[in-house]
């Protein structure tokens, strides 16, 4: 019996879901949920090219202030985000942020504010395949530092908050029962959203280094939700953090160059 090594045989190839190779992305990637969202990323990177697109997952190429950056869908839930990391991380990405939509679950968070993850609550299967339950999922420390930094900065600039707090991950949107979403509140949860906890999880296995920030699309403790018409002040959210994780890492590579970081 030869059992496949799927970490070897992958491995500097092109990859089977993302249908990318070697060269074509940057050590700096953002990873929206929604295809649609990689489209919104694009058109703030210099020479942008549509790499691939391959079921959930769509990948543009481009240059923000002369860094490589590249952009990739992940679809909803941890499974096909952890793939899309792993494949990613096959052919040289290394840096990974988060950028998505998140439902707020205490008081004082409007639609349209951004949340930053320090840590993730893992309500999701895929987590369990790499460590043990009692494993925490928390970001790379240094990344979320500049990410943290960078979005306050520029709130100077635009009319939105920025929340700092620890989120719960969930595998069923439409498990979380009124009991659910009440104890994660009286446990002081900030958000719930879909897959920051699998790729924390990765990331650290991997010596890579992931972060999550997500707007605000409704609050469920306070009933500030909208699902039947667009909903403007997320959307604007989505736009204000792409400016804010792109310029972290533009930072983040400046520092690297000054050797603060490796």
């Amino acid at each position: 019996m030869s059992i496949l090594n799927k970490a070897e045989k992958t491995l500097g190839r092109k990859q089977y879901h993302i249908k990318c190779g070697v060269g074509d992305v940057g050590e700096y990637v953002l990873l929206p949920g929604d295809p649609a969202r990689s489209d919104m990323v694009a058109k703030y990177l210099e020479g942008a090219e549509l790499v691939a697109n391959n079921r959930e997952h769509r990948t543009f190429t481009g240059y923000y202030k002369g860094v490589k950056v590249s952009v990739t869908s992940t679809g909803m839930g941890c499974p096909s985000a952890a793939i899309a990391m792993e494949e990613l991380a096959n052919i040289g990405a290394k840096v990974f942020v988060r950028i998505g939509s998140s439902a707020a679950i205490q008081e004082g968070i409007a639609i349209g504010d951004l949340l930053v993850t320090t840590g993730a609550m893992k309500n999701e299967g895929t987590s369990r395949f790499y460590v043990p339950d009692v494993f925490p999922a928390v970001p790379d420390f240094e990344l979320n530092q500049l990410l943290i930094q960078t979005a306050r900065e520029l709130t100077k600039e635009h009319d939105y908050k920025v929340h700092v707090g620890i989120s719960a991950t969930d595998d069923a949107f439409y498990g979380e029962t009124q009991e659910w979403i009440e104890k994660l509140h009286k446990l002081k949860i900030q958000n719930i959203e879909m897959e920051a906890s699998a790729l924390f999880t990765i990331a650290h296995l991997r010596d890579l280094r992931a972060a999550c920030i997500c707007g605000v699309s409704g609050n469920l403790v306070t009933g500030e939700v909208i699902y039947e018409t667009t909903n403007d002040k997320l959307v604007e959210a989505w736009d204000k953090e792409i400016k804010v994780v792109l310029e972290t890492f533009y930072r983040f590579e400046e520092w690297r160059k000054q050797g603060v970081v490796e």
